[in-house]
Protein backbone atom coordinates (compact mmCIF):
# COMPACT_ATOMS: atom_id res chain seq x y z
CA UNK A 1 0.00 0.00 0.00
CA UNK A 2 0.96 3.21 -0.91
CA UNK A 3 0.42 5.74 2.11
CA UNK A 4 0.81 9.73 2.31
CA UNK A 5 1.10 11.39 5.31
CA UNK A 6 0.48 15.30 5.39
CA UNK A 7 3.27 16.13 7.79
CA UNK A 8 3.40 19.88 7.18
CA UNK A 9 2.97 20.85 10.71
CA UNK A 10 5.95 18.58 12.11
CA UNK A 11 8.45 21.47 13.38
CA UNK A 12 11.99 20.22 15.14
CA UNK A 13 12.36 24.37 16.28
CA UNK A 14 13.24 24.86 20.03
CA UNK A 15 10.00 26.82 20.42
CA UNK A 16 6.28 26.30 21.08
CA UNK A 17 5.77 25.58 17.13
CA UNK A 18 7.98 21.71 17.91
CA UNK A 19 5.47 21.38 20.92
CA UNK A 20 2.25 19.67 20.92
CA UNK A 21 1.06 18.76 17.62
CA UNK A 22 4.33 19.06 16.18
CA UNK A 23 5.85 16.13 18.42
CA UNK A 24 2.70 14.42 18.13
CA UNK A 25 3.54 14.02 14.11
CA UNK A 26 7.23 13.46 15.10
CA UNK A 27 6.30 10.19 17.57
CA UNK A 28 3.79 8.80 14.55
CA UNK A 29 6.15 8.77 12.52
CA UNK A 30 9.19 7.45 14.66
CA UNK A 31 6.31 4.51 15.57
CA UNK A 32 5.49 3.48 11.76
CA UNK A 33 9.05 3.36 11.11
CA UNK A 34 9.90 0.96 14.26
CA UNK A 35 6.81 -1.40 12.93
CA UNK A 36 6.40 -1.00 9.35
CA UNK A 37 9.21 -1.95 6.39
CA UNK A 38 6.04 -3.46 4.54
CA UNK A 39 4.17 -0.12 3.25
CA UNK A 40 5.54 2.47 0.92
CA UNK A 41 5.09 6.08 2.75
CA UNK A 42 5.18 9.59 0.97
CA UNK A 43 6.06 12.02 3.86
CA UNK A 44 4.87 15.68 2.77
CA UNK A 45 6.86 18.49 4.77
CA UNK A 46 6.65 22.15 4.64
CA UNK A 47 10.26 22.17 6.29
CA UNK A 48 14.69 21.83 5.12
CA UNK A 49 15.21 21.40 8.90
CA UNK A 50 14.08 17.94 9.42
CA UNK A 51 17.20 16.24 11.46
CA UNK A 52 19.48 13.79 9.74
CA UNK A 53 19.01 10.47 10.72
CA UNK A 54 15.08 11.21 11.81
CA UNK A 55 13.60 9.88 8.42
CA UNK A 56 16.02 6.05 8.03
CA UNK A 57 13.60 3.21 7.17
CA UNK A 58 14.05 2.83 3.05
CA UNK A 59 10.19 3.00 3.06
CA UNK A 60 9.68 6.04 4.16
CA UNK A 61 9.93 9.05 1.45
CA UNK A 62 9.94 12.80 2.34
CA UNK A 63 8.53 15.57 0.27
CA UNK A 64 9.45 18.61 0.45
CA UNK A 65 7.01 21.24 -0.98
CA UNK A 66 8.23 24.82 -2.49
CA UNK A 67 5.32 26.77 -0.53
CA UNK A 68 6.43 28.51 2.56
CA UNK A 69 3.33 26.23 4.80
CA UNK A 70 4.87 27.27 8.03
CA UNK A 71 2.84 30.56 7.24
CA UNK A 72 -0.86 29.33 7.14
CA UNK A 73 -2.13 30.96 4.39
CA UNK A 74 0.45 29.36 2.47
CA UNK A 75 -0.15 25.91 4.33
CA UNK A 76 -3.79 26.13 3.21
CA UNK A 77 -3.04 26.84 -0.26
CA UNK A 78 -0.42 23.29 -0.24
CA UNK A 79 -3.51 21.00 1.55
CA UNK A 80 -6.64 21.90 -0.89
CA UNK A 81 -4.50 22.64 -4.40
CA UNK A 82 -1.31 20.90 -4.28
CA UNK A 83 -2.04 18.12 -2.47
CA UNK A 84 -4.87 16.59 -4.58
CA UNK A 85 -2.22 16.76 -7.14
CA UNK A 86 0.44 15.28 -5.84
CA UNK A 87 -1.68 12.29 -4.19
CA UNK A 88 -2.89 11.59 -7.59
CA UNK A 89 0.59 12.06 -9.01
CA UNK A 90 2.35 8.96 -6.55
CA UNK A 91 -0.90 7.13 -7.19
CA UNK A 92 -1.44 6.82 -3.21
CA UNK A 93 -3.80 4.75 -2.15
CA UNK A 94 -4.61 5.79 1.39
CA UNK A 95 -4.22 9.44 2.75
CA UNK A 96 -3.52 10.06 6.63
CA UNK A 97 -4.65 13.61 6.95
CA UNK A 98 -2.20 13.93 10.62
CA UNK A 99 -4.28 17.33 11.79
CA UNK A 100 -7.65 17.96 11.31
CA UNK A 101 -7.80 18.80 7.88
CA UNK A 102 -8.77 16.79 4.18
CA UNK A 103 -8.18 18.28 0.66
CA UNK A 104 -12.12 18.40 -0.28
CA UNK A 105 -10.57 17.53 -3.65
CA UNK A 106 -9.37 13.80 -2.48
CA UNK A 107 -11.79 11.07 -2.85
CA UNK A 108 -9.86 8.51 -2.12
CA UNK A 109 -9.31 6.04 1.41
CA UNK A 110 -8.33 8.58 3.91
CA UNK A 111 -7.84 8.94 7.82
CA UNK A 112 -7.81 12.09 9.51
CA UNK A 113 -6.17 12.94 13.34
CA UNK A 114 -8.16 14.84 15.83
CA UNK A 115 -6.66 16.14 18.91
CA UNK A 116 -8.91 17.80 20.27
CA UNK A 117 -12.42 20.10 19.91
CA UNK A 118 -11.00 23.17 21.57
CA UNK A 119 -12.16 25.07 19.18
CA UNK A 120 -15.57 24.28 19.82
CA UNK A 121 -14.92 23.83 23.24
CA UNK A 122 -12.69 27.36 23.76
CA UNK A 123 -13.37 29.13 20.79
CA UNK A 124 -12.36 32.48 22.79
CA UNK A 125 -9.21 31.49 22.19
CA UNK A 126 -9.19 31.34 18.36
CA UNK A 127 -8.71 34.69 16.42
CA UNK A 128 -12.01 34.31 14.04
CA UNK A 129 -11.26 33.42 10.70
CA UNK A 130 -9.03 30.33 12.68
CA UNK A 131 -12.02 29.28 14.21
CA UNK A 132 -14.07 29.31 11.38
CA UNK A 133 -11.59 27.69 8.51
CA UNK A 134 -10.95 24.69 11.44
CA UNK A 135 -14.29 24.39 12.29
CA UNK A 136 -15.95 24.29 8.96
CA UNK A 137 -12.98 21.80 7.41
CA UNK A 138 -12.81 19.44 10.17
CA UNK A 139 -16.53 18.56 10.01
CA UNK A 140 -16.34 17.87 6.39
CA UNK A 141 -13.15 15.95 6.94
CA UNK A 142 -14.20 13.73 10.11
CA UNK A 143 -17.44 13.35 7.69
CA UNK A 144 -15.47 12.03 4.75
CA UNK A 145 -12.59 9.98 6.20
CA UNK A 146 -13.13 6.18 5.89
CA UNK A 147 -11.91 6.07 9.58
CA UNK A 148 -10.95 9.22 12.30
CA UNK A 149 -8.08 8.67 14.54
CA UNK A 150 -9.19 10.15 18.12
CA UNK A 151 -5.92 10.72 20.68
CA UNK A 152 -8.09 10.24 23.53
CA UNK A 153 -11.47 8.65 24.32
CA UNK A 154 -12.37 12.05 25.92
CA UNK A 155 -11.92 13.09 22.18
CA UNK A 156 -13.82 10.44 20.63
CA UNK A 157 -16.76 11.62 22.40
CA UNK A 158 -16.23 14.64 21.51
CA UNK A 159 -16.49 13.90 17.55
CA UNK A 160 -19.20 11.64 18.00
CA UNK A 161 -21.39 13.97 19.87
CA UNK A 162 -20.19 17.63 18.99
CA UNK A 163 -19.61 16.68 14.97
CA UNK A 164 -22.04 13.83 14.39
CA UNK A 165 -19.77 10.81 13.46
CA UNK A 166 -20.77 7.16 14.21
CA UNK A 167 -19.06 5.92 16.72
CA UNK A 168 -17.69 3.00 14.76
CA UNK A 169 -15.68 5.06 12.57
CA UNK A 170 -14.02 6.91 15.38
CA UNK A 171 -10.95 4.67 16.61
CA UNK A 172 -8.98 5.61 19.63
CA UNK A 173 -5.35 5.66 19.14
CA UNK A 174 -3.16 7.50 22.48
CA UNK A 175 -0.22 9.55 21.84
CA UNK A 176 3.35 8.73 23.04
CA UNK A 177 6.39 10.39 24.10
CA UNK A 178 9.77 10.12 23.49
CA UNK A 179 12.45 7.38 25.64
CA UNK A 180 14.39 10.28 26.95
CA UNK A 181 11.38 10.71 28.82
CA UNK A 182 12.32 8.96 32.12
CA UNK A 183 13.84 9.75 35.43
CA UNK A 184 17.03 11.72 35.72
CA UNK A 185 19.51 10.11 38.51
CA UNK A 186 21.96 12.33 37.88
CA UNK A 187 22.96 14.92 41.03
CA UNK A 188 25.25 16.91 39.28
CA UNK A 189 22.99 17.85 35.69
CA UNK A 190 19.76 17.82 37.91
CA UNK A 191 22.15 20.91 40.30
CA UNK A 192 23.12 22.58 36.99
CA UNK A 193 19.62 22.69 36.23
CA UNK A 194 19.25 24.83 39.43
CA UNK A 195 21.76 27.06 39.48
CA UNK A 196 21.27 27.89 35.72
CA UNK A 197 17.55 28.05 36.25
CA UNK A 198 17.38 29.38 39.71
CA UNK A 199 15.52 27.04 41.01
CA UNK A 200 14.99 25.77 44.15
CA UNK A 201 16.26 22.53 46.12
CA UNK A 202 12.65 21.57 46.01
CA UNK A 203 9.54 22.73 43.97
CA UNK A 204 5.64 21.99 43.11
CA UNK A 205 5.87 22.32 39.39
CA UNK A 206 3.48 22.89 36.37
CA UNK A 207 4.74 22.45 32.97
CA UNK A 208 2.40 24.40 29.92
CA UNK A 209 1.00 27.40 28.64
CA UNK A 210 -0.03 30.26 30.86
CA UNK A 211 -3.55 30.80 29.78
CA UNK A 212 -7.27 30.50 31.31
CA UNK A 213 -7.58 26.50 29.93
CA UNK A 214 -4.88 25.59 32.17
CA UNK A 215 -6.62 26.75 35.05
CA UNK A 216 -3.68 28.31 37.10
CA UNK A 217 -5.95 30.87 39.22
CA UNK A 218 -7.34 27.95 40.79
CA UNK A 219 -4.35 26.20 41.21
CA UNK A 220 -3.02 29.46 42.84
CA UNK A 221 -5.95 29.38 45.60
CA UNK A 222 -4.98 25.84 46.48
CA UNK A 223 -1.55 26.46 47.04
CA UNK A 224 -2.06 29.53 48.96
CA UNK A 225 -4.32 28.01 51.24
CA UNK A 226 -2.03 24.17 51.05
CA UNK A 227 0.92 27.04 51.90
CA UNK A 228 -0.99 28.31 55.40
CA UNK A 229 -2.03 24.92 56.37
CA UNK A 230 1.41 23.36 55.61
CA UNK A 231 3.34 22.23 58.78
CA UNK A 232 6.16 24.26 59.52
CA UNK A 233 8.52 21.89 60.13
CA UNK A 234 7.64 20.83 56.71
CA UNK A 235 7.00 24.21 54.79
CA UNK A 236 5.57 24.06 51.40
CA UNK A 237 7.67 24.29 48.41
CA UNK A 238 7.99 27.19 45.80
CA UNK A 239 5.51 26.30 42.65
CA UNK A 240 6.85 26.80 39.33
CA UNK A 241 4.87 27.91 36.80
CA UNK A 242 6.83 26.87 33.50
CA UNK A 243 5.61 27.83 29.98
CA UNK A 244 5.12 30.63 27.60
CA UNK A 245 2.67 33.62 28.07
CA UNK A 246 -0.58 32.80 26.19
CA UNK A 247 -3.99 34.70 25.81
CA UNK A 248 -5.90 36.07 29.01
CA UNK A 249 -2.68 35.28 31.24
CA UNK A 250 -2.50 38.43 33.27
CA UNK A 251 -5.37 37.57 35.23
CA UNK A 252 -2.62 34.75 36.87
CA UNK A 253 -0.08 37.16 37.49
CA UNK A 254 -2.62 39.33 39.14
CA UNK A 255 -3.86 36.71 41.40
CA UNK A 256 -0.51 36.07 42.27
CA UNK A 257 -0.22 39.62 43.89
CA UNK A 258 -4.33 39.02 45.06
CA UNK A 259 -2.96 36.22 47.48
CA UNK A 260 -0.02 37.68 48.88
CA UNK A 261 2.31 34.65 47.18
CA UNK A 262 5.42 37.13 45.98
CA UNK A 263 8.46 34.87 45.90
CA UNK A 264 6.54 31.69 46.69
CA UNK A 265 5.44 31.48 42.94
CA UNK A 266 8.32 31.53 40.22
CA UNK A 267 7.65 32.23 36.26
CA UNK A 268 10.88 30.56 34.54
CA UNK A 269 9.04 31.33 30.90
CA UNK A 270 9.07 28.48 28.11
CA UNK A 271 11.03 25.24 28.65
CA UNK A 272 13.10 23.74 25.93
CA UNK A 273 11.79 20.35 25.21
CA UNK A 274 15.06 18.77 25.82
CA UNK A 275 15.44 20.05 29.13
CA UNK A 276 11.94 18.80 30.25
CA UNK A 277 12.97 15.57 31.59
CA UNK A 278 15.46 17.44 33.98
CA UNK A 279 12.61 19.99 35.24
CA UNK A 280 10.23 17.07 35.96
CA UNK A 281 13.20 15.09 37.68
CA UNK A 282 14.16 18.03 39.78
CA UNK A 283 10.26 18.38 41.09
CA UNK A 284 8.79 16.83 43.99
CA UNK A 285 5.49 17.25 42.69
CA UNK A 286 3.88 17.00 38.94
CA UNK A 287 0.44 19.40 39.14
CA UNK A 288 -1.77 20.16 36.29
CA UNK A 289 -5.08 20.95 36.78
CA UNK A 290 -6.76 21.91 33.42
CA UNK A 291 -9.70 21.88 32.26
CA UNK A 292 -9.87 20.26 29.24
CA UNK A 293 -7.05 18.68 27.06
CA UNK A 294 -7.01 16.37 23.84
CA UNK A 295 -4.65 14.30 25.55
CA UNK A 296 -2.35 15.84 28.35
CA UNK A 297 0.81 15.09 27.65
CA UNK A 298 2.71 16.94 30.56
CA UNK A 299 1.14 14.25 32.69
CA UNK A 300 2.23 11.77 30.77
CA UNK A 301 5.99 13.06 30.83
CA UNK A 302 5.69 13.42 34.51
CA UNK A 303 4.51 10.09 35.32
CA UNK A 304 8.11 8.54 32.69
CA UNK A 305 10.64 10.87 35.09
CA UNK A 306 8.92 9.09 37.82
CA UNK A 307 7.47 12.26 39.68
CA UNK A 308 4.03 12.45 41.67
CA UNK A 309 1.25 13.78 39.53
CA UNK A 310 -1.66 15.79 40.59
CA UNK A 311 -4.17 16.03 37.78
CA UNK A 312 -8.25 17.03 36.92
CA UNK A 313 -10.63 14.18 36.83
CA UNK A 314 -12.45 15.91 33.75
CA UNK A 315 -12.01 14.99 29.96
CA UNK A 316 -9.08 12.91 28.61
CA UNK A 317 -6.56 13.47 31.73
CA UNK A 318 -8.16 10.68 34.01
CA UNK A 319 -7.11 8.09 30.99
CA UNK A 320 -4.10 9.63 30.88
CA UNK A 321 -2.71 9.01 34.70
CA UNK A 322 -4.66 5.82 34.86
CA UNK A 323 -4.40 4.99 38.58
CA UNK A 324 -0.68 6.29 39.41
CA UNK A 325 -2.21 10.02 39.47
CA UNK A 326 -4.10 11.76 42.32
CA UNK A 327 -7.49 12.93 40.27
CA UNK A 328 -9.26 16.35 41.87
CA UNK A 329 -11.64 18.37 40.82
CA UNK A 330 -10.48 21.44 38.78
CA UNK A 331 -13.02 23.89 40.30
CA UNK A 332 -12.32 22.66 43.72
CA UNK A 333 -9.97 24.71 44.85
CA UNK A 334 -10.37 23.52 48.70
CA UNK A 335 -10.26 19.95 47.06
CA UNK A 336 -6.45 20.82 45.10
CA UNK A 337 -5.33 22.27 48.28
CA UNK A 338 -6.06 18.78 50.35
CA UNK A 339 -4.40 16.60 47.39
CA UNK A 340 -1.35 18.95 47.35
CA UNK A 341 -1.00 19.13 51.09
CA UNK A 342 -1.59 14.86 51.20
CA UNK A 343 1.05 14.56 48.78
CA UNK A 344 4.04 17.10 49.85
CA UNK A 345 3.05 16.14 53.45
CA UNK A 346 3.42 12.03 52.68
CA UNK A 347 6.85 10.66 51.36
CA UNK A 348 5.77 7.32 51.44
CA UNK A 349 2.42 8.20 48.94
CA UNK A 350 4.92 9.92 47.11
CA UNK A 351 7.21 6.71 46.60
CA UNK A 352 4.42 4.76 45.81
CA UNK A 353 3.04 7.39 43.03
CA UNK A 354 6.33 7.10 41.61
CA UNK A 355 6.50 3.45 41.13
CA UNK A 356 2.52 3.50 39.64
CA UNK A 357 3.44 6.45 37.75
CA UNK A 358 6.39 4.98 36.21
CA UNK A 359 4.19 1.80 35.35
CA UNK A 360 1.58 3.80 33.71
CA UNK A 361 3.74 5.67 31.15
CA UNK A 362 5.43 2.55 30.37
CA UNK A 363 1.78 1.24 28.87
CA UNK A 364 2.26 4.75 25.97
CA UNK A 365 5.30 3.14 23.76
CA UNK A 366 6.44 4.40 20.53
CA UNK A 367 5.57 1.04 19.21
CA UNK A 368 2.35 0.81 20.01
CA UNK A 369 1.45 3.97 18.65
CA UNK A 370 2.77 2.51 15.20
CA UNK A 371 0.81 -0.82 15.21
CA UNK A 372 -2.23 0.74 16.52
CA UNK A 373 -2.29 3.21 13.54
CA UNK A 374 -0.92 1.06 11.32
CA UNK A 375 -4.63 -1.06 12.00
CA UNK A 376 -6.26 2.13 11.19
CA UNK A 377 -4.54 2.05 7.91
CA UNK A 378 -5.69 -1.42 6.89
CA UNK A 379 -9.07 -0.79 8.39
CA UNK A 380 -10.00 2.42 5.93
CA UNK A 381 -8.46 0.67 3.03
CA UNK A 382 -11.19 -2.05 2.56
CA UNK A 383 -14.20 0.87 4.34
CA UNK A 384 -16.64 1.17 3.04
Amino acid sequence: MRIALNAHLLSFAATYRGAGISRSIANLLRGLQAVDAQNEYTVFLGTRQVPVGFLTAPNFHPALSLLPTAWPPARILWEQVVQPIELARRRSHLLHALAYVLPLAWSGPSVVTVYDLSFWRTPERFPAAQRLYLSTLTSLSVRRAARVIAISASTKRDVVELLGVPAERVRVVHLAIEEEFRPVTDTAALADLRRRRGLPEHMILYVGTLEPRKNLVTLLEAYARCRDEASPGSPLPPLVLAGGKGWGYEAIFAAVERLGLGEAVLFPGFVPHGELPLWYSAADVFVYPSLYEGFGLPVLEALACGTPVITSNVSSLPEVAGEAGLLVDPTDAVALAEALCRVWGDADLRQEMRTRGLAQAARFSLTALGRQTLAVYQEAKFAN
